[in-house]
């Protein structure tokens, strides 16, 4: 794949920064628009959840990560500060990181800092303005560790760069993305990461567990209705970017518990009936009909575990904390 150097927009970059794209940015255009519409024709409608972050959505994640009823940010990150060290004497010295969905690099740097004298950082994530805008922060902070930024999409396979040294490859895989997949696309997802880490490589995943669905429901369904705004951003975003004629006022917010699947589902419901143009092609809604935007998945220690196996990796810890919300979990891939 042809590799693209970054726009000269985003400022002087750090000398310990290096940046490159696996597809051209009209071609990542190219492909949001084909999800588009392939799901909108579909019955029923749907949306894949990665065309969530542009950087207003990237932005909209990260304030919902600090609200009261989002339990999993905060869990995760007191699991991950109580088990750093433990993770690190995993690792071992020279580790490369390399993270799944680079965010706002808050949970990595937990890692990095515990970590024995990290040989790099590669952060791989579908938004480009806001992966390389936090790639920065990131080198500056950590002026003598190589970080490199890789826009890509990360559920499929993507070219690595070249890394410096032969230290041993640490994946990381926070937030409990791996429940925004069917369970078929996480163990695919996971096949590809244990082949990017190769043998003798490792992974830290956090994992959502099962719990009380009135926790579920109100993470999903916030009194501030930031998590409503981040679903509607996408209709925006649909507007802003391949012409849309979605008119925001006529869709709700829906998240809810499907008990059966084991997840919670947001859609976008319409609210009236309507017809909706996206470039020259017309949508029609019925009232009360959705978009199915996102699932997120909860899972057993055990069931991920399982999942894990069939996947190539072996498990070798999972740590949980007190109230059973979130687990964290070390995976390697055998030699």
């Amino acid at each position: 794949m042809k590799q693209f150097v970054a726009e000269a927009s985003f400022g002087a970059m750090p000398n310990n920064l290096r940046v490159t794209e696996t597809l051209n940015p009209q071609h990542s255009s190219s492909g949001f628009l084909t999800d588009v519409m392939k799901g909108l024709a579909a019955t029923p409608k749907q949306l894949p959840p990665k065309h969530f972050y542009d950087r207003h959505g990237s932005e909209l994640f990260d304030a919902i990560c600090r609200l009261p009823e989002y339990y999993p940010t905060r869990t995760e990150m007191g699991l991950l500060h109580a088990h750093a060290a433990d993770i690190a004497r995993l690792a071992g010295p020279a580790a490369h990181v390399i993270e799944f969905g680079s965010g706002a690099t808050i949970k990595v740097q937990i890692l990095l800092n515990a970590l024995d004298m990290p040989a790099s950082y590669v952060g791989v994530d579908i938004s480009r303005d806001y992966l390389i805008q936090a790639a920065q922060a990131l080198a500056y902070e950590y002026p003598h560790m190589p970080v490199v930024a890789v826009c890509a999409d990360f559920t499929r396979k993507f070219r690595m760069p070249t890394l410096p040294g032969r230290g041993p490859r640490l994946g990381f895989f926070p937030g409990s993305t791996i429940g925004n997949l069917l369970p078929e696309e996480a163990g695919q997802f996971l096949r590809h990461a244990a082949e990017v880490l190769g043998r003798g490589g490792a992974m830290v995943v956090g994992v959502d567990l099962q719990k009380d669905p009135e926790i579920l429901n109100a993470a999903y369904n916030d009194a501030q209705g930031i998590t409503a705004a981040f679903n509607l951003n996408l209709l925006r975003r649909i507007n802003a970017e391949l012409g849309g004629t979605f008119d925001l006022r006529q869709f709700a917010h829906d998240a809810f518990c499907n008990h059966a699947a084991g997840r919670i589902e947001m859609h976008l419901r319409s609210l009236v009936d309507q017809e909706v143009r996206v470039r020259e092609r017309a949508f029609a809604f019925k009232a009360g009909e959705t978009i199915h935007t996102e699932n997120s998945h909860k899972y057993t220690v055990a069931q991920f575990q399982e999942l894990a196996r069939e996947a190539g990796f072996r498990p070798l810890r999972a740590w949980v904390d007190t109230e059973h919300l979130f687990s964290v979990h070390y995976l390697t891939v055998p030699r």
